[in-house]
């Protein structure tokens, strides 16, 4: 059982991968923590997701909320100074020439070659003794020795198992520095990892990230899932980089939504009372909460994935802060009580909403461009 908490509501975390855009969510968590009216008991995640989790894990089982800001804090500015070490990706003059933001880097030489090369030479031949700056990120921010005693939050780390395409979930007594990096192997950056004889990538490919064990190891009822990867987009890509793009998160946002499907039927099961009394009991109903900052992370290119000045991820910091901020003044009272989204609007939408949302983004936009 996690460590009795003050706090006076009690959730569960379910944290998206994303490269850079994963400090949206470091800022997520710095507000929750600083805001203090909320506990966390576990945590899914994937990828860049995993690294906030493992830090407000790590942060919290040594010192509280305070320790957990400071770790995070601390991960992602050494993200921000490895890159600048060894990243060949460098915003070029002439980025977000017209202050719009967007924070694009394709026009970069470095990432231009970056680009190519991964397209056209694996990792098995480029990076031979497979370099990986985040090992010594990790090394110098989390003892994982540490976090694996920790018993103030429950962490489920996804990554996909290479042979078979599923996914395996990790939990804290588990957790090393590897499973960490195989959470976040991307297979056209870093070679596949090796864990126990047995090779993974990263996890959103089949779990970004995976629900189910919040909901069979955990008492709470509540999750906010903190997305960073677009459900929908209102204009078709036509740039190569923006549709290989929109492809990944498509593939990284369908086993998500596959879940979230499952949840919307059991609910509707609980709902019309369609169970027999001694299956109900093997049914949680899950209220489900959640933060998407679709429209901003939209406006943002492919290439900000890979970007590590601190002004971008300080930028993306203060937008999660802001974000969870307004979730929190909206949504506070309905934890514990019902659910906070639509998922049937959410997660389900039909056909028919997707065209009225875009009509209404393109009247929008249409509004800005005039003013």
């Amino acid at each position: 059982m996690p460590k009795k908490s003050k706090a006076q509501k009690t959730i569960n975390l379910a944290l998206q991968g994303g490269g850079s855009h994963g400090a949206f969510t470091w800022g997520v968590l710095d507000k929750l923590l600083e805001d203090g009216r909320l506990d966390v008991e576990g945590i899914c995640a994937t990828s860049a997701g995993t690294m906030n989790a493992c830090c407000f894990a790590y942060g919290k089982h040594e010192g509280g909320p305070d320790k957990a800001r400071e770790v995070l804090h601390d991960f992602w500015y050494k993200v921000h100074k490895s890159g600048e070490r060894f990243s060949p990706i460098r915003h070029s003059p002439w980025d977000n020439t017209f202050g719009d933001e967007i924070w694009r880097i394709e026009n970069s030489y470095g990432y231009m070659m970056f680009d190519l090369i991964t397209r056209m030479v694996s990792p098995y031949q480029y990076n031979p003794f497979d370099f990986n700056p985040l090992r010594d990120v990790l090394e110098d921010t989390i003892n994982f020795e540490s976090l694996r005693k920790c018993d103030s939050t429950k962490l489920f780390i996804s990554a996909t198992h290479v042979a078979t395409g599923k996914v395996r979930v990790f939990n804290a007594p588990q957790m090393d520095i590897d499973v960490a990096l195989a959470s976040a192997c991307l297979p056209y950056l870093f070679k596949a990892v090796d864990i126990e004889g047995e090779d993974f990538w990263d996890g959103g490919y089949v779990g970004n990230p995976a629900l189910y064990p919040l909901f069979y190891e955990t008492h709470t009822r509540d999750m906010l899932i903190v997305h960073i990867n677009p459900i929908e987009r209102h204009e078709t890509p036509t740039t190569a980089p923006d549709i290989m793009n929109r492809i990944n998160e498509i593939s990284f946002n369908s086993s998500l939504l596959q879940e979230m499907r499952a949840i919307a039927f059991v609910k509707k099961l609980l709902e019309l009372d369609m169970l027999k009394d001694e299956h109900r009991d093997h049914f949680k109903n899950v209220l489900v909460h959640s933060i998407r900052a679709d429209q901003a992370m939209s406006d943002l290119s492919v290439s900000s994935k890979l970007d590590s000045s601190w002004e971008f991820l300080t930028y993306l910091r203060d937008l999660g802060r802001k974000n969870m901020e307004e979730w929190l003044d909206k949504n506070f009272d309905k934890i514990g009580k019902e659910d906070s989204v639509d998922l049937d609007q959410e997660f389900l939408y039909s056909v028919t909403k997707v065209f009225e949302d875009r009509e209404k983004w393109i009247e929008n936009k249409k509004k800005k461009t005039a003013q």
